[in-house]
């Protein structure tokens, strides 16, 4: 009989935010995170900078993690860790200790796809979050990846609509790059998108065939209508940032918001969940939970603390992969791109 307290160790290091976090069972005991400030300075991620980073931080986090849980190594029964997608450099760093710790505590090792991990975040025992219902449709939203995914159980996933280009974090910071805005600059399109008139400024959304996305698009419009626009005034920006955010933002979220109604209809699943860094933005937020009474969707907007890269949605990947004796040896390798 399986011990009734499963305790996991989890290790998030795919991009630039070292985290550690003790699950036991499905509730998170701590959810440490170290977040990377020196990339600010260049305007998005630097993989060389990301992986050093990660090597000073991971001890002092997952230090922190047990402190905060309050647990020994001793009381462990697995550790788990992200395998990909991400950077290389950053994995390796995550996985190395990984290995080395299970080995050196003689417990398994439990590999971790992060897109994975941010769709069954929803599955952490969470006071007044309610959980989904197989089958379910996943709206997976960061800076590399847009997904429609048809979620059956745990470990059965179908993508039935992705991106063909750029993903919606992506849209979202490039955007607020042709406005001058630091990096990142998606939490500030959404700040000041709250004080604007979202059709203020109309985009044309792109006419993509099926449940697929397309955001290059809609990023050259907004280049050349800034262009254009401060051609006629040089201070344009300046005084209508609101305005220009809200616009953007306004137009995201319905490109997303048409393809998860077409995927409605398509499979009949009524049950809409979304993860992922993007699913951070309080527009995309309000939009879903409006989304219940408007279509009569169930919807499911994790805790904001599990939306962006965190360890506590490894851990509860990796709770569901020990109940089944889903583990790996050291022999496992990190991947940039993994299969879906």
């Amino acid at each position: 009989m399986l011990n009734p307290e499963v305790f996991i160790l989890a290790i998030e290091s795919s991009c630039d935010d070292t985290a550690a976090a003790v699950l036991c069972n499905d509730k998170v005991l701590s959810n440490v995170v170290a977040n990377q400030l020196i990339h600010t300075q260049y305007g998005g991620v630097v993989p060389e900078l990301a992986s050093r980073a990660h090597q000073q931080n991971i001890v002092p986090v997952i230090d922190a993690a047990f402190k905060k849980a309050n647990i020994q190594k001793e009381q462990l029964s697995a550790i788990a860790f992200t395998q990909g997608p991400g950077l290389m450099g950053s994995l390796l760093v995550g996985s190395s200790f990984a290995k080395s710790m299970a080995l050196a505590l003689g417990i398994p090792l439990i590999a971790v796809n992060h897109m994975h991990a941010h769709i069954l975040a929803h599955f952490i025992d969470e006071e007044g979050y309610d959980k989904p219902e197989f089958p379910f449709l996943a709206l997976t939203i960061s800076g590399g990846h847009t997904q429609i995914v048809k979620v059956n159980h745990f470990f059965d996933m179908q993508i039935i609509g992705e991106t063909t280009d750029d993903a919606v974090g992506e849209a979202f910071d490039k955007s607020a790059k042709i406005l001058g805005l630091p990096y990142p600059g998606g939490p500030l399109v959404d700040k000041y998108a709250q004080l604007g008139n979202p059709k203020a400024y109309p985009f044309t959304k792109p006419k993509v065939p099926g449940l697929d996305f397309s955001f290059s698009g809609l990023k050259t419009a907004i280049l050349y209508f800034i262009q254009k626009e401060k051609q006629k005034n040089p201070n344009f920006i300046e005084e209508n940032t609101n305005d220009i955010c809200a616009s953007i933002q306004y137009t995201i979220i319905q490109i997303l918001m048409d393809k998860l109604k077409l995927a409605v209809q398509e499979t009949g699943i009524k049950q809409i969940a979304i993860g992922g860094g993007v699913s951070a933005n309080s527009g995309i937020r309000q939009t879903l939970k409006d989304a219940e009474q408007k279509y009569g969707w169930k919807t499911f907007v994790p805790k904001f603390e599990y939306t962006t890269d965190n360890a506590a949605m490894i851990g509860i990947v990796g709770y569901q992969k020990f109940l089944s004796q889903n583990f790996e040896n050291a022999s496992v390798v990190s991947k940039a791109r993994i299969q879906f």
